[in-house]
Formats: structure tokens, C-alpha cells, sequence
């Protein structure tokens, strides 16, 4: 690895001669300018204002445009020349808790090697010394013509360097943030933290990896075999805005476990429904669960009593159809009885007349 800054760590009259060494690179892959028409190159070009030609890079040098507009110029040896303490030195300047220095003010990383064998002792001495006291040390270092500011502490057993930015250079958060007051209720932070737990279980930061970079890489080798690239599939409906916190955290919790493989509701969850939980709509669950319940009781005996009213309607109706079914059979039963005794009476009178008129021949 090939070192980008040497001098010597400084902190009271204990000197350390160091290299550093980039810790990071960010992976990429590189993408060309080009015409579309043709898929030329597109390349910039540094132009002359004043002449209109093309300068090589040789022929460039950095200015001060003053607010006059005139130019002052300023040459490598200007630059490489200025009075800084810290050009070739990190001078500690403090020693603070490692938690007191906010991560918005970590900038780029290096590792911190010795520049020959008597560094080791200092160095290790330094690194225990961090490590013990859980602390790490302000400091301020020049690095290609600018000065930083910047930490050193311990990353496993090596030293590292961070360079941070100014205070200045950090912008203030004011008005940011959600104006007027916001209640968190317990039950809402308990959840939160069940879920946070939950998401927390087995993580591990190194099987990370960056799903744009494979995706692109596989756009890239479908266009050189000639085929269709895969395409992003289309995202599940999310089912619009929230309103119930803590129904979104309860079914966050319960995608987790389901997605780890467990079953069951937790004692989280549990725990959470026994307090009252009043929603945006001014409401509590629970009543809303009773009145829910009582309804549905009613309906359900309401649908059980139905059927009964209407066997017993029924019954009724039979019963007070039957004396008009009786008395429709009766009256029937006369007619006939009557229309027999008339056809009976009709048979004597004709054998009468039958025998008088016999009678009367003799």
C-alpha cells in the first residue's frame, strides 16, 4: 500500500515518525461522456478565455480572483511554501471522550503506520494509552496545502487518522426539525424499541453489499451479449398514509419475526394492547373493539332469533289456517250428503209414478 503523507505524530515532547495510508476507497464503475449520435467520447478541454485555444495542463496554475475583479497569482512554490506548524506534524492539541466529537464532523480516513522500527514502542504506547482511557486526540494536520483538523484513534490495533471538519463548516440544523410539541406516548416508545431489537438480532455490517453497482454491472453485461437488460420490478402499493402509529409498529415487528422465521404475537405485543391506545381520530381501540363487539353479538342474535320468530309464525299461521281447512272439509261433506238424500228422494218419486201409471193400464 502505497503511503500518501509522512511526518510525525506530536504530543508533548514525545515524537512518533508515521505514514499514512488511504483506509477507504469508494468502488465504482466508471462511466464515459459520449454522443449520443455516435458514441464519440465527450472530453473537456481547458480553453483560454482570452486567446480561445486549448492550454495543456503544464501551462495551468491556481488564482484569487480579488473583488475588483483582477486576478492575483499564486504558484505551486507559494502554496508549498506556507507557514504551517502542521505540514509535515500531527500536533495533538487535546485529549477528549471518544463520544464527544459528533460524526458529522468525520470526514475521510487513514491509517496511521510507523516509519521505521523505533517508532513501534511510542506508537504501541500511544495506542494502549487510547485504548485504556477510552479517549481520542484532537488534532491538526496539513495535507496537500490544506490544514484539517482531525482525530486519532484506535480502530482494532491500528492507529487511525480522521480528519474532521470545522466547526464553522458544519451548518446549523434550525429549522429543520418538526415545529410544535409531539407526545410520545410509553406503549409507542416501547414498540419502537421492540422493533429496533428486532431488527438489531444477528446483524452484521460485513455481508453488506451495493445492489446498485450489481444491477448496473448486469444492465452492462446484457448490452454487450445483446439482450434485453432485466428491468426493476414493479413496487408493491404501500397502502397509502399512515395514521396508526402503533399499528405500523406492531405489524413492522411482526414482518421481523416473520421474516426471521418466528411465530406469534411476543410479549411485546401483548404487553401493548393492554394499555389504551388512542388513535388520530380521538378514539380508543379498545372501545372501539367493544362497541365493535356488541354489535356483532347483536346482529348474530338478531340472526339467531330470525329463524325462530319464523317457525313460529309459521306454526301459527298453520295452526290458524286449520279450523278454515275443517270447516271447508265439513261444509263439503254436507253437500254431498245433502245432494245424496236429493238423488235418493228423486229415485222414490220416479218408482212412484212408475207403479201409478202401471196401475192405471190395468
Amino acid at each position: 500500500m502505497r503511503a500518501t503523507w509522512k511526518g510525525a505524530i506530536s504530543f508533548g515532547l514525545v515524537t512518533i515518525p508515521v505514514q499514512l495510508f488511504t483506509a477507504t476507497e469508494e468502488h465504482d464503475i466508471p462511466l464515459r461522456q459520449v454522443h449520443e449520435k455516435d458514441a464519440s467520447r465527450v472530453r473537456l478541454r481547458r480553453v483560454c478565455e482570452a486567446e480561445d485555444v486549448e492550454i495543456p495542463y503544464q501551462e495551468i496554475t491556481k488564482g484569487y480572483e480579488a473583488p475588483d475583479g483582477s486576478m492575483i497569482m499564486l504558484s505551486d512554490e507559494d502554496l508549498a511554501d506556507l507557514p504551517l506548524p502542521s505540514k509535515k506534524l500531527i500536533d495533538v492539541l487535546a485529549f477528549v471522550d471518544a463520544g464527544s466529537i459528533d460524526p458529522l464532523m468525520f470526514s475521510k480516513a487513514y491509517y496511521v503506520g510507523t516509519s521505521d522500527k523505533a517508532a513501534a514502542k511510542p506508537y504501541a504506547l500511544l495506542r494502549e494509552a487510547l485504548t485504556e482511557s477510552g479517549q481520542i486526540a484532537v488534532t491538526k494536520i496539513a495535507i496537500r496545502s490544506r490544514e484539517s483538523l482531525a482525530v486519532l484513534r484506535v480502530h482494532e490495533d491500528t492507529l487511525v487518522l480522521q480528519t474532521c471538519l470545522w466547526p464553522d463548516e458544519v451548518r446549523p440544523a434550525a429549522g429543520i426539525t418538526p415545529e410544535g410539541d409531539v407526545t410520545i406516548r410509553p406503549q409507542e416508545l416501547q414498540m419502537a424499541k421492540s422493533l429496533m431489537e428486532m431488527l438489531s438480532q444477528d446483524f452484521d455490517i460485513s455481508a453488506l453489499h451495493d445492489d446498485y453497482q450489481e444491477a448496473l454491472q448486469q444492465v452492462i453485461e446484457a448490452r454487450l451479449q445483446g439482450i434485453e437488460p432485466p428491468h426493476e420490478e414493479a413496487a408493491a402499493p404501500t397502502g397509502g398514509k399512515v395514521i396508526d402509529l402503533m399499528a405500523a409498529l406492531e405489524n413492522s415487528v411482526r414482518a421481523a419475526r416473520e421474516s426471521r422465521g418466528e411465530t406469534g404475537s411476543g410479549a411485546e405485543t401483548a404487553q401493548v394492547h393492554e394499555l389504551p391506545v388512542r388513535t388520530a381520530a380521538g378514539k380508543t381501540p379498545a372501545k372501539r373493539a367493544t362497541k365493535t363487539a356488541s354489535k356483532t353479538t347483536a346482529k348474530a342474535a338478531a340472526k339467531s332469533e330470525t329463524p325462530a320468530r319464523k317457525a313460529t309464525g309459521s306454526a301459527a299461521a298453520k295452526t290458524a289456517a286449520a279450523p278454515k281447512d275443517t270447516g271447508g272439509k265439513k261444509t263439503t261433506a254436507k253437500k254431498a250428503t245433502a245432494k245424496k238424500t236429493a238423488s235418493k228422494k228423486s229415485a222414490k218419486t220416479t218408482t212412484t209414478r212408475k207403479t201409478t201409471q202401471k196401475r192405471a193400464s190395468a
